[in-house]
């Protein structure tokens, strides 16, 4: 082999190792810049969406827990008024106007369960109010209704004008002796000049002792669209008397037992004697 052939066939040799090199640097390379497949991570929410649910949860019931208190500061209050001289003993309905007054403001009539049947609970119709015609003596009867808050006024009260049967006020020691008592509270339907609804009837009868109870059916009518509360109130007169003995006050909150109580409020002030053929009155 000359010379010139062993350079020709070294440097082939040569060329064939550097193209191999760059091929294989060139492999090595590509090998390295290869994008890595993408890891997704998913992250389990549910213990957060619950800790939230709780979270808001609580604060509803904190909620709550504040108005309850509100409510029950509002009944210690009311029950201050009240002595043992008011509501312990039960009689019938029927016995309701040979009552003589001995002290007791209030007395708890048939066990304080009112006397209403199936049918009168129904909401099927709705709220509704009625008012039973005047006696021939001209004196207010009974009033009825189905409370709901939809029946409650939006406007505040006009001074009332109208006079029931006995109508004899003077001023005592501290105010009126006598009130236009409403047998349905005007908070509870916006009733007012309405004389079917109206009744002569002492400051003690009217506030705190009617009012009472009044309060309480407001309270639970204003906590929900969907309550209810079947509600009546009867004047008792004795015989022909244009003065009203007192007033038997019934109420039951529909599909639940929260508003439940029949009473017999005696129509009485102290220190005044009242003549309840006539309404005058005099001072002891």
């Amino acid at each position: 082999m000359n010379k010139r052939k062993f350079v020709t066939i070294f440097s082939s040799f040569l060329m064939l190792l550097t193209l191999s090199g760059c091929s294989n640097a060139q492999s090595s390379q590509g090998t390295v810049l290869a994008k890595a497949p993408k890891t997704v991570v998913k992250y389990n929410r549910t213990a957060k969406i619950k800790a939230t649910k709780i979270e808001a949860k609580n604060r509803k019931t904190e909620q709550k827990i504040k108005t309850l208190d509100k409510k029950i500061a509002k009944l210690r209050r009311q029950l201050k008024k009240y002595s043992s001289a008011h509501a312990v003993e039960s009689v019938s309905a029927a016995k309701l106007a040979t009552l003589t007054y001995t002290g007791k403001d209030i007395i708890i009539v048939n066990n304080n369960d009112p006397s209403f049947s199936k049918t009168d609970l129904s909401t099927a119709d709705g709220a509704w109010q009625r008012y039973g015609n005047l006696d021939g003596l001209n004196r207010v009867t009974t009033a009825n209704a189905l409370l709901n808050k939809s029946l409650m006024p939006n406007s505040p009260r006009e001074p009332l004008h109208v006079d029931p049967t006995g109508w004899h006020n003077k001023r005592i020691a501290g105010g009126w002796l006598y009130n236009r008592c409403h047998l349905i509270g005007f908070q509870l339907t916006g009733q007012n000049n309405n004389l079917k609804n109206l009744m002569t009837g002492t400051r003690q009868l009217n506030d705190p002792d009617m009012l009472r109870y009044e309060d309480e059916v407001a309270e639970y009518l204003k906590e929900s669209g969907n309550n209810y509360v079947r509600y009546r109130v009867t004047p008792v007169f004795r015989g022909d008397e244009l003065l009203a003995r007192g007033v038997e006050m019934e109420g039951q909150s529909v599909s639940s037992n929260t508003v439940h109580f029949n009473v017999y409020i005696f129509n009485v002030e102290n220190g005044v004697r009242l003549n309840y053929a006539t309404g005058t009155s005099q001072i002891k």
